[in-house]
């Protein structure tokens, strides 16, 4: 939707087609005759939604990443711009952006800088691109989101690589489907199980119960940002299983949870 809603404000762009689903699941890939480029989310962090894409002719594919990279494997075939943040499960800080760009994107970039719109430098891929040739940013990042960066991956490539951060967020994840399922007073909010991340969980809480008042017992014990996306506006925890995060300790939250539901 914010995608769609900055290229609805471009002036020297056509309007979106938007292909939409209802929160908590994801439309299937479909042609949209005589686009040139098509948009996708990889994971919405928000709701906790895997979704898929999919190239039909020669668009150019762009797919945001920013939950899903360094954990759910992507075939890089597809995409044009796989591109990211590396806040999540990279465990670094936002406010940097990562691409990685195929040469039709590439060659796209120096299309649009050779015609006559303007673009600030900020904004510039060329800028951006001619930058990473060199290992140069155009501004200055933070050094330690770098760092940080740089840490995560060796920690990521030393315990096995993507495959094995993958199993252990499917492992940490299905254990909260699997709880919330079998609970009383949870359930998953994303119904569809093709559709459920393994990231990011969601879980509804019964009416009779404020999520928003578990996550503030579990806050004041040091049990931190359960909380749901307070824009969705359900009754809801909202749980990040990134391969950080011991399954150990998804498993002990869920007994958490538990006990406080039963001392409310």
């Amino acid at each position: 939707e914010k995608f769609a809603a900055v290229i609805s404000g471009a002036p020297h762009l056509d309007a979106p087609v938007v292909v939409a689903a209802e929160y908590g699941s994801a439309p299937d890939p479909e042609e949209v005759v005589g686009v040139d480029t098509a948009a996708y989310i990889h994971n919405e962090t928000s709701t906790g939604v895997l979704a898929s894409f999919d190239r039909f002719g020669d668009e150019l594919m762009l797919v945001d990443g920013t939950s899903a990279a360094g954990v759910i494997p992507i075939d890089m075939s597809l995409p044009d711009v796989y591109y990211f943040s590396p806040q999540k499960a990279l465990g670094s800080e936002g406010g940097l952006w990562i691409a990685l760009m195929s040469a039709r994107a590439i060659a796209r970039i120096a299309e649009i800088a050779a015609s006559k719109r303007w673009i600030p430098p900020f904004l510039s891929l060329e800028t951006a691109l001619g930058n990473s040739r060199k290992n140069q940013t155009y501004n200055t990042p933070a050094l330690t989101t770098l760092y940080l960066l740089n840490r995560q991956i060796s920690l990521l490539m030393s315990s096995g690589g993507l495959e094995a951060a993958h199993a252990t967020s499917t492992r940490s994840s299905s254990y909260l489907y699997e709880w919330a399922t079998d609970s009383a007073f949870a359930s998953p909010f994303v119904t569809e199980a093709r559709f459920r991340s393994p990231t990011v969980v969601t879980i509804d809480i019964d009416p009779a119960v404020s999520a928003d008042d578990i996550a503030a017992v579990l806050r004041s014990n040091g049990v931190v940002d359960i909380e749901g996306y307070r824009k969705l506006g359900r009754n809801q925890l909202r749980v990040a299983t990134f391969p950080n995060i011991p399954t150990s300790d998804i498993e002990l939250l869920a007994s958490c949870i538990d006990y406080v539901v039963t001392e409310l």
